[in-house]
């Protein structure tokens, strides 16, 4: 299928044949992005949500390794980034998938107590713009979006027993922890990620389940070469 770059937009490698668009004047996919699809597995029949979910990796990576679920909304807040979404859905003709240009925060009524995964790969760091613009540093900072108010928004719109996918930094999983036991999403997996092997942990993935029961198994710690 053909498909109309705009400026400044390529195609990358996504999965196998599968492609994904990307402008070199935005926002770019780190592999952090990758790990965290990697980390959860999906269900037969999950309706799967990637919140900030910038040009789509996070869910539509998921979504090609976890072709059984049933669906998947890719909710951005940008609309450049929701675009280049939509057009890679089209491309790679994902027919379970959609993109949804909203903020995190202003997600529908209708999603509450519907969603059985969220995948979330979110601003982690905070601070000013420094040398970065308003459409990269929305990406990266928490200008716009809170941890807080991801989590608020995650315990609403999951069902009973539902999960969420969260990578953040090492530095803040206590905060991470603490906000979602807060909102009865009890962690079940934690995975922290290390830039060498043996390296200081720099990120940490954790899957919650929503009125799960106490216990959470710690994985050993994921290298990634590429931070």
């Amino acid at each position: 299928m053909e498909i109309g770059l705009e400026q400044g937009e390529v195609l990358e490698d996504l999965f196998q044949d599968k492609k994904i668009i990307q402008n070199v004047n935005l926002y770019r996919f780190t592999s952090d992005s990758v790990l965290l699809s990697k980390f959860v597995r999906g269900k037969k029949n999950d309706d799967v949500a990637d919140f900030c979910a910038g040009s789509g990796i996070v869910g539509l990576h998921f979504l090609c390794l976890n072709t059984h679920v049933r669906s998947l909304t890719l909710f951005e807040m940008q609309p450049a980034l929701s675009d280049m979404s939509a057009r890679t859905i089209a491309y790679n003709r994902f027919e379970k998938a959609r993109a949804v240009c909203t903020r995190v925060q202003d997600i529908g009524r209708e999603y509450d107590g519907r969603l059985s995964l969220i995948l979330c790969n979110p601003p982690y760091e905070r601070g000013g713009f420094e040398n970065l613009t308003y459409e990269k540093a929305i990406c990266r900072k928490e200008i716009t979006i809170t941890l807080s108010e991801i989590l608020d928004v995650a315990a609403r719109t999951l069902k009973f027993g539902g999960r969420l996918a969260i990578i953040n930094r090492a530095d803040r999983v206590a905060e991470l922890i603490y906000g979602l036991k807060k909102r009865s999403l009890e962690p079940k997996r934690l995975q922290f990620v290390c830039g060498t092997p043996g390296g200081k942990p720099y990120l940490v993935m954790v899957e919650a389940a929503k009125g799960g029961k106490e216990g959470v198994e710690v994985l050993p710690s994921a290298v990634n070469i590429a931070n």
